[in-house]
């Protein structure tokens, strides 16, 4: 068995206020967390959980992931929009055109978000949070689907997209031009290794794939801090 996408996480400054706020948007459950993070649940078990961490890196530039949440119809779209202005977002402008559809937003710390307007044939079969769309090339694209050993579901003029088996959130990359690295990402993929793998043999096979270690990180078997193809975080640990 593979490692699993355990959570998405976010670095914050303000962790419980950040997670008040995803947790008012998207319905989920708030809890705290094992490493003073902030945690919220989704309505079902098999899906991943978003993790709010302390951290003192400040933002720079657009982050190079962002949730793509879906809409049911013109009017659902309104009210997420509605909804995350009240909660403390903001409306941004990023270079979207009126025709696109989609509302550009961003939550108390920065971070933005897409609200998709309702009929988006990708994202039909995906949930609320639809997409976590990344910047990145073919090859993460191809990385990430072999480490999760989730099947490519787009792979068409450089960009790709993933999607876990049983369905649910898409992970999309919009292949060149990917933007610079700039400092830590403050979204990234934690990852869990189940009790029953090795966990040396788990962390060679994603090295093998392309992914690297951090310098002067070398991991105490319960959690490691590595880097994808295109010198992206994430994080693996031990399944508790």
């Amino acid at each position: 068995m593979a490692s699993q996408l355990f959570a998405i996480c976010f670095n914050a400054a303000r962790p419980s206020d950040l997670a008040r706020f995803w947790s008012g948007l998207l319905g989920w459950e708030s809890v705290d967390g094992p490493d003073e993070d902030v945690v919220i649940l989704p309505p079902v078990s098999t899906g991943f959980r978003i993790r709010f961490l302390p951290s003192d890196e400040p933002k720079i530039g657009r982050n190079r992931a962002h949730f793509d949440l879906t809409s049911t119809a013109p009017e659902s779209q309104r009210q997420t929009v509605a909804r995350a202005l009240e909660l403390g977002g903001r409306n941004i402008d990023v270079g979207q055109l009126p025709e696109e559809g989609h509302m550009v937003l961003a939550d108390p710390e920065g971070n933005e978000f897409c609200v998709i307007a309702a009929g988006n044939k990708f994202l039909a079969d995906t949930g609320f949070i639809g997409a976590l769309a990344c910047d990145g090339t073919q090859e993460v694209g191809y990385f990430w689907s072999q480490a999760l050993r989730w099947p490519l579901v787009w792979d068409q003029d450089q960009e790709t997209a993933i999607q876990a088996p049983g369905g649910g959130t898409k992970i999309t990359w919009g292949g060149p031009p990917v933007a610079p690295k700039s400092g830590v990402n403050r979204l990234y993929l934690e990852l869990t290794i189940p009790a029953d793998v090795d966990w040396e043999a788990e962390v060679d096979r994603l090295t093998a794939l392309g992914a690297t270690r951090t310098d002067g990180n070398q991991g105490d078997g319960a959690r490691l801090l590595l880097l994808d193809p295109d010198g992206n975080e994430f994080s693996v640990r031990r399944q508790r």
